[in-house]
């Protein structure tokens, strides 16, 4: 490990202290890795390449240390809550159009059926009489 790369956790965990005891001197102390980054003076992607071990342990001590849950797994749960919600009406609205394709298959069966019945018919001469069918 290089003296630069040293360098930078020593500022990232200073700054997850500060965040966390709401004194930040840069960000604007919003409990995220936008604000970590900022606060500790890195860039956001190095955080998160370089650096996932702190930003891990960031939001566990958000979670621990405090009953704020993090910004960004209040947005993924919502997400999700919508995903769901949209999977149910999906699901509901697929059921209801397999059951409209059976209907329609059974519809045409008949139909080509009354079609096919027409047609036979038609074809017979005329001094014969078709049967009922039983």
């Amino acid at each position: 490990m290089n003296e630069q790369h040293h360098d930078e956790r020593t500022r990232i965990r200073e700054a997850i202290d500060r965040l966390l005891s709401g004194q930040a001197t840069v960000s604007n102390g919003s409990l995220t890795v936008v604000a970590l980054a900022a606060e500790a003076g890195v860039h956001r992607m190095a955080l998160l390449k370089r650096h996932a071990d702190l930003k891990n342990e960031f939001y566990e001590r958000v979670r621990t240390e405090t009953t704020q849950v993090p910004e960004g797994e209040t947005r993924l749960r919502k997400s999700v809550s919508k995903l769901k919600e949209r999977v149910s009406d999906l699901t509901t609205e697929n059921s209801g159009l397999k059951d409209r394709v059976a209907h329609l298959s059974l519809a045409s069966a008949v139909l080509a059926d009354r079609l096919r019945t027409a047609e036979d018919q038609a074809r017979l001469p005329d001094n014969v009489v078709r049967l009922p069918k039983p």
